[in-house]
């Protein structure tokens, strides 16, 4: 790799990358390779450079979030920010300077390497309590995922976005040994036709107390794992896009990293200007057959969302019921009858005194229907039962659920698991009650075009949500013609055997039954032909 992609005599390399494991091994192997073909290596950690500990929290702590044990407003300095000062590199003639770590892209270099490793790698030692977060010294360790999901991600996620024009060499370290590689230019290339291609991303399913095991059964996915609770199909600030020729080792990168070098041919120019380079749509699984029920939560309302948390724009969300068994139900708004300070009260004593309560006196349920879809705009308790398998098509704003009750779950470290009851009432939408959560919110499928054997529905519009859901219904062989119009849509198979989608500029993707797939603004003109011979069902989301 050393000798592939640097140049002859003395210069300064910068190897940017996230926080993660690594390091030392990636510094070492490139001292060694540079020095085996007799050339003098400094190498400059920039670990070691990072404010000091104490300054790095005081400068991040949020008020008033600064005391929440679960939830920080997002962060918005920038990389140089953690630095006191940016050290000058020594130079020497004809040597080699590697400058290595977080940030490293900040310091005067001549060659600029990228090593990322997806996000779910420190999520996952973080969780584990090996991992450290941004500019944590090893000794004030273990890191947190406070910390990770609300400061350090986002600090590293915009950093990128400035330097990705001029990385010269992108490196996948998921693989610490055997790293897989492209050169930067091959990289914007494929990023740049990529975003005018349907093209799916890599899912991810995480365990929680509460996970059933559809995703493990159906799909093969966390079979290592106690279960398949929350399945990523696409999610911006976390997905990954696989690059490579079928049957090579492929290489990761960041969808957000996509979306950010191209919005305007991924989401359109409309829905660009509107939420900068923010996919705003998300597609994940919920699966509770076999598991529990879900915590009965809401998420913030707009203003809430902006003011306390620093996000633009809320969590609006759906449930579409992909697999339930027999008499399951969905939680969705309040009783007719509710007293919100009995509600109040009986959340707080099971929080603090682990007082189990009814939700059934407080929050109305309805039957869990094969194909129904659920909406929960912002401030709506709800919550799915055990038994069910939901496709939550949602906002993509995913880490501020704000829960009422956890059933008085216990961790893995034994502990109850975390509800926020302040977050949650003060959020609580009260007109959400009664009759009209189902005029509203259980609406019944509206055809809106149609043609010979198939149809397109719409099964979920409201006025504040800003995306709508659309089903199509595909019965014969006959192709479904269909048009993006400059905005992105995402679709995911439901039932039957799957689609080939076709555009007008000849690309082809085959999807099959639980799959999602993204087809960006630029696509235009693409058809649906069904695969199998068997009714195929198709969920659709855009933002109107």
């Amino acid at each position: 790799m050393a000798a592939a992609t640097l140049p002859p005599g003395g210069f300064v390399l910068a190897v940017d990358g996230p926080a993660v494991a690594g390091w030392d091994h990636m510094g070492a192997a490139l001292s060694q390779a540079l020095e085996a073909q007799d050339r003098e290596v400094i190498l400059l950690d920039l670990r070691a450079q990072f404010m000091p500990w104490e300054k790095v929290l005081a400068a991040t702590a949020c008020d008033p979030l600064a005391e929440d044990p679960d939830f920080a407003a997002l962060e918005t300095r920038s990389m140089g920010d953690f630095f006191d000062e940016m050290p000058v590199p020594p130079k020497q003639p004809g040597s080699v300077l590697i400058v290595l770590g977080p940030g490293a892209a900040l310091v005067e270099h001549d060659v600029l390497w990228y090593a990322d490793l997806p996000k779910r790698y420190a999520e996952a030692a973080v969780t584990a309590g090996q991992g450290l977060n941004l500019a944590q010294p090893a000794d004030r360790g273990p890191g947190t995922t406070r910390r990770l999901f609300y400061i350090d991600w986002p600090v590293l996620d915009r950093h990128r976005e400035a330097i990705a024009g001029d990385i010269d060499l992108w490196i996948d370290t998921q693989v610490p040994d055997r790293p897989r590689w492209l050169n930067g230019n091959a990289l914007r290339r494929t990023l740049s036709g990529l975003s005018e291609r349907p093209f799916r991303t890599r899912p991810t399913f995480n365990s929680t107390p509460w996970g059933g095991n559809w995703g493990q059964k159906t799909l093969g996915h966390n079979r290592d794992q106690p279960n398949s609770a929350l399945g990523y199909e696409l999610i911006a600030p976390e997905s990954g896009v696989l690059i490579g020729e079928r049957g090579d080792q492929p290489l990761e990168v960041p969808f957000q990293m996509l979306v950010a070098q191209h919005p305007e041919q991924v989401m359109g120019e409309q829905v660009h200007a509107v939420f900068g380079t923010s996919f705003p749509i998300r597609f994940d699984y919920l699966d509770t057959l076999g598991g529990g029920a879900l915590s009965v939560h809401c998420h913030p309302q707009s203003d809430y969302m902006k003011e306390v948390f620093g996000w633009p724009y809320t969590q609006h969300e759906t449930y579409y019921v992909m697999v339930t068994e027999p008499q399951r139900r969905i939680y969705l708004g309040l009783r007719a009858d509710t007293d919100i300070d009995k509600f109040q009260h009986d959340a707080h004593r099971a929080h603090h005194h682990g007082r189990p309560f009814s939700m059934d006196d407080h929050v109305q349920s309805f039957p869990a229907d094969p194909h129904q879809l659920f909406l929960i705009p912002a401030g709506t308790p709800h919550g799915s039962g055990e038994g069910n398998v939901v496709l939550e098509v949602s906002a993509t704003p995913y880490l501020y659920s704000l829960r009422f009750y956890d059933w008085l779950r216990r961790s893995k470290d034994g502990t109850q698991r975390p509800v926020h009851v302040e977050h949650a009432f003060k959020n609580l939408d009260t007109s959400r009650a009664g009759t009209q959560v189902a005029r509203d919110l259980v609406q019944q499928p509206r055809t809106m075009r149609h043609g010979n054997g198939w149809r397109e529905e719409v099964i979920g519009s409201l006025p504040e949500m800003f995306f709508d859901v659309r089903r199509i219904v595909v019965e014969t062989e006959d192709p479904v013609d269909d048009d993006t119009a400059g905005r992105f849509h995402v679709i995911n198979v439901v039932e039957g055997d799957g689609v080939l989608v076709e555009t007008a500029a000849g690309d082809r993707h085959a999807l099959s039954y639980a799959e999602t797939l993204t087809i960006p603004a630029a696509v235009g003109p693409y058809t649906l032909h069904r695969l199998g011979t068997a009714p195929v069902r198709i969920v659709k989301a855009l933002v109107r």
